[in-house]
């Protein structure tokens, strides 16, 4: 059977004596369990913060977009919202393609920080969908805090005229950063089939965010295609032109690292 995303019918392996043997997939597979008893105090508390603050920002830097808004803005916020949903597409695949293939639990710092959730993932697809909001969230807010700090500087200290002439570009870059936040709440309503508001389910079949059958392709094993978990758009061409494959082999022949070696370690721990 085809090592498929979170729907029904998985099957435990079989050891030598036909017994069944840990399973190779969900909470209670040994690696998964492992993983998660990783999540510690300290990540939780820094998840807290991550998401206060940046809710934080995000309101802030909201309220002085409306303010500065104009009718004459329309067509390039529109623009933006559009170049700014590729834009995060895009930066969502670079991260997942670089926490799957690359680097180890056992980093400092950043393995169990980081790195963790997404060896968790694979093996446990429908953990994500059993976490709360700031679990959830609190990596993606960490990542936009410095963009949206940004933002909320130039609101405090630039003339209302440099605001004019920034506004285009700082409608971008708000639409990059409020895709990039919510980029795991996608990605987990990709994996629930039961429960979601009809808004999130109409969303997903038009494919403004990502779909929940176009993101089983990714967790087809070996989990080597597919990365971008924001709206999915990009996932078809970056496919058929190879450009993570290349990545990879470009990656492989500068340092000699396979890709996901410790992604299967921690596929295939039975105790």
């Amino acid at each position: 059977m085809a090592d498929t995303e979170d729907g029904p019918g998985q099957q435990p392996e079989l050891d030598e004596d036909g017994g069944a043997a840990c399973p190779r997939w969900g909470a209670q597979h040994a690696g998964a369990r492992e993983l998660a008893a990783l999540y510690s105090p300290g990540k939780r508390f820094q998840e807290w913060c991550c998401v206060i603050l940046c809710f934080s920002l995000i309101a802030h830097n909201l309220v002085h977009l409306l303010l500065l808004a104009r009718w004459e803005h329309t067509p390039l916020v529109m623009l933006g919202v559009v170049a700014g949903a590729l834009v995060a597409d895009f930066l969502s695949g670079v991260v997942h393609w670089g926490a799957d293939t690359w680097g180890s639990v056992e980093l400092p710092i950043v393995g169990k920080a980081f790195i963790r959730p997404f060896r968790e993932h694979h093996i446990d697809p429908t953990a994500i969908t059993r976490h709360d909001f700031v679990e959830t969230n609190g990596d993606n807010c960490l990542v936009t805090l410095l963009p949206l700090l940004n933002m909320a500087y130039k609101f405090c200290t630039q003339s209302p005229e440099a605001l004019e002439q920034l506004y285009p570009w700082e409608s971008f870059v708000f639409c990059v950063m409020i895709f990039g936040t919510f980029t795991n709440q996608i990605h987990k309503w990709s994996h629930t089939y039961f429960g979601l508001p009809p808004w999130v389910t109409l969303l997903q079949d038009w494919h403004v965010i990502l779909p929940r059958k176009h993101h089983r392709i990714h967790h087809i094993s070996p989990h080597e295609t597919y990365f971008c978990i924001t709206t999915g758009w990009l996932n078809y061409p970056l496919e058929k032109i190879g450009f993570w494959r290349r990545l990879e082999d470009i990656i492989q022949g500068l340092t000699g690292e396979k890709p996901r070696a410790d992604d299967m370690k921690w596929a295939q721990k039975i105790k």
